[in-house]
């Protein structure tokens, strides 16, 4: 049960995460600091979520 509430978790926090990081790139563009650190947090909740479903 405590591994499918961290899978949901985890789902949240990634589809909020990449929302925002699509909001800043529509603003500042692709490249911008602001975007690339939300790309790499992003990342590294794709791999935290990735080592619980695996």
């Amino acid at each position: 049960m405590k591994i499918v509430l961290k899978k949901k978790v985890l789902s949240l926090k990634i589809r909020n995460k990449r929302k925002i990081m699509y909001l800043k790139a529509e603003k500042f563009g692709f490249t911008h600091p602001e975007v690339v650190a939300h790309s790499q947090a992003l990342d590294a909740l794709l791999n935290r979520y990735q080592k619980i479903v695996s």
